[in-house]
């Protein structure tokens, strides 16, 4: 049987399976980009594809402590057109 891989969302803090979750990743370079694959290296960070979720995150500025980087409205921006309930 294999083993099923959960995260925890960051904006309703329970656990999901990985592929229901959106993944951000902070590269070495500092470069933040949403990942698609769940594969690029750097440090992750997951939430769920829904809307009060998102505003969680963006109201406690979440991401940004997560990542230790600041998370311009772009990437925002991009989350929200990626999510389901957009």
């Amino acid at each position: 049987m294999k083993n099923v891989v959960q995260r925890m969302c960051m904006g309703c803090n329970t656990k999901k399976d990985k592929k229901e979750l959106i993944r951000i990743v902070a590269s070495k370079d500092g470069n933040i980009t949403i990942d698609k694959t769940g594969k690029l290296s750097g440090r992750g960070a997951y939430i769920c594809d829904s809307i009060e979720c998102l505003e969680k995150v963006i109201k406690n500025k979440r991401l940004e402590k997560v990542l230790e980087k600041n998370i311009s409205e772009e990437i925002y921006n991009c989350l929200l057109y990626t999510s389901d309930a957009a």
